[in-house]
């Protein structure tokens, strides 16, 4: 549940992201030698990079809370 909630909000923020990306390609044409603005796969490397550490983000905490034992987690509270 966690990490599921945590991947949500990471696939609407990859593809806010690459819209803005993509409607600022002019404006980063600028900072980028050697490469099209346009290019597919830049996008993709820097959408699949930013994914995967999302996921681990989310992942890690999930698989330390499914390891807890349930009532000593309650009684901590």
């Amino acid at each position: 549940m966690v990490a599921r909630q945590g991947m949500t909000v990471t696939g609407v923020g990859l593809v806010l992201g690459l819209i803005a990306a993509a409607a600022g390609a002019q404006v980063l044409e600028s900072f980028l030698f050697g490469v099209s603005a346009r290019d597919p796969l830049t996008y993709a490397a820097g959408a699949l990079f930013l994914g995967a550490v999302a996921r681990a983000a989310c992942w890690i905490p999930a698989r330390r809370s499914g390891r807890a034992d349930p009532m000593q987690a309650l009684r901590m509270e």
